[in-house]
């Protein structure tokens, strides 16, 4: 892995991204066996109560908890500007994100307005520490870079998905019909097409040639891709909020050509690892490789779904939520966990070391084994999560449990190289550095 450019000293404490990390894979067991106590009723419509439910617990409490805590390490080291008060800001934010997205589901979950309403004002306290504190550091990089420029774009799509949220809890929570009926649409949208898509293409700018030894990604996509996609959203949601017939074929050709960006993002992904230049085999590889192909069939469906509009069955639309959230986002989030959190334990213990003394290898920390164990699990419950959303009736229960098991492997796996970080780093402490804890 080349380190070349990062600014390692500039690192959060540990515990900041590893808060976030361990916390994520509890709420994918909670979406888990929320689905499988509510079975087929789950999905028999897009906003169904408890399939808001399962979304939110997946959106928020899996997605993008681990998307916070990785911005909080990232950004200090790719371009040395450190989070204001890191360990308060990771408190705070993690507390309000994720006490709020319990309550908020919940209350879908069981129909209690007081449960939206707590959770609606725990998760924008959570959310506004959270993007404050990014900002801030957004602000002080001293160097505007492309990848930069991308987080400032997704940070941006995120307080527009919490505004568009906060609208739409006004509708769940007290009762207040928003003004403009396309806010169901255009909240999914901002938030899988800008702040989850566009932080995902502006980490892989570095990530991917960085740790997979690939070539850079090519300079006019990684100069246009995040300004373009955003363009491509205000138009849309302006063509949306119209609600106007004149504006219908406006709105298809945008959401099109969002569906083709993202595509072409992703194509151009695949073709850079197959061109990568260290050729052993690597699972994180994989989670990426079926995290594209996954967003590709995602735009192909969405594509279709738009340009030509009639009675699509509500399978398809549950079918396109799946495919872009736990098949693109959950794989490329699995396979950025299992890179990013056993360098963050390698390079602290490292720091620790005396000269010529070398910590544990990473993969020894986290055995490449573990990593390909829950991957095929993670397979298996993307495979029966699409084969519910068309036929609920036969196989949302595998899936639920397919889904639960992937959840407990990834959290076994993060709380494996947690325990390899503390059993080493008591064995350096104890005046054997460098040594492999069992």
């Amino acid at each position: 892995m080349n380190q070349a450019g990062l600014k390692l000293e500039q690192a959060p404490p540990i515990a900041v991204p590893f808060r976030f990390f361990l916390a994520a894979p509890l709420f994918l067991l909670l979406a888990a066996l929320l689905l499988l106590w509510s079975g087929p009723a789950a999905l028999a419509a897009r906003l169904a109560p408890v399939a808001i439910a399962i979304a939110h617990l997946f959106a928020l409490g899996f997605m993008a908890l681990v998307m916070m805590g990785a911005m909080m390490q990232m950004l200090p080291v790719l371009q040395g500007s450190p989070v204001p008060v890191p360990r308060s800001t990771a408190a705070a934010s993690l507390a309000g994100v994720g006490l709020g997205t319990l309550a908020l589901a919940s209350g879908f979950a069981f129909g209690e307005r007081a449960l939206i309403q707590a959770g609606a004002f725990a998760l924008a306290f959570g959310f506004l520490a959270f993007v404050a504190a990014v900002l801030v550091c957004l602000a002080r990089a001293p160097k505007q870079s492309h990848t930069v420029r991308a987080m400032w774009i997704a940070v941006v799509s995120l307080a527009v998905t919490i505004g568009l949220g906060i609208v739409l809890a006004s509708l769940f929570g007290w009762g207040v019909s928003p003004a403009n009926p396309s806010a169901h649409s255009l909240h999914p949208g901002w938030s899988l097409l800008g702040w989850t898509g566009l932080l995902v293409a502006g980490v892989a700018y570095e990530l991917v040639p960085m740790l997979q030894m690939t070539p850079a990604y090519p300079k006019p996509m990684v100069r246009y891709f995040g300004a373009t996609v955003l363009a491509l959203l205000v138009l849309w949601s302006a063509a949306l909020w119209a609600g106007d017939g004149r504006w219908g074929a406006f709105a298809i050709a945008c959401a099109l050509a969002l569906a083709a960006a993202y595509a072409l993002f992703a194509a151009a992904t695949l073709v850079l690892q197959r061109r990568r230049r260290r050729r052993l085999p690597d699972v994180t590889l994989d989670f990426w490789r079926l995290g594209m192909a996954s967003l590709i069939l995602a735009c192909i469906l969405w594509g279709a779904r738009v340009a030509l509009p009639g009675a699509w069955p509500v399978s398809v639309d549950l079918l396109i939520g799946v495919l872009a959230m736990f098949g693109f986002a959950g794989f490329v989030i699995s396979g950025m966990l299992y890179k990013i959190m056993p360098f963050l334990a390698w390079f602290h213990l490292q720091s620790l070391c005396g000269p010529g003394v070398l910590a544990p290898n990473m993969k020894k920390i986290l055995p490449e084994a573990s990593q390909r164990r829950q991957f095929r699990s993670q397979v298996l419950a993307l495979a029966l999560l699409c084969a519910a959303a068309l036929r609920p009736g036969l196989f949302v229960h595998a899936a639920a449990l397919a889904l639960g098991a992937t959840a407990v492997l990834l959290e076994a796996n993060m709380l494996t190289i947690v325990r390899a970080y503390r059993a080493n780093l008591k064995l350096m402490r104890a005046g054997a550095p460098g040594r492999i804890s069992p």
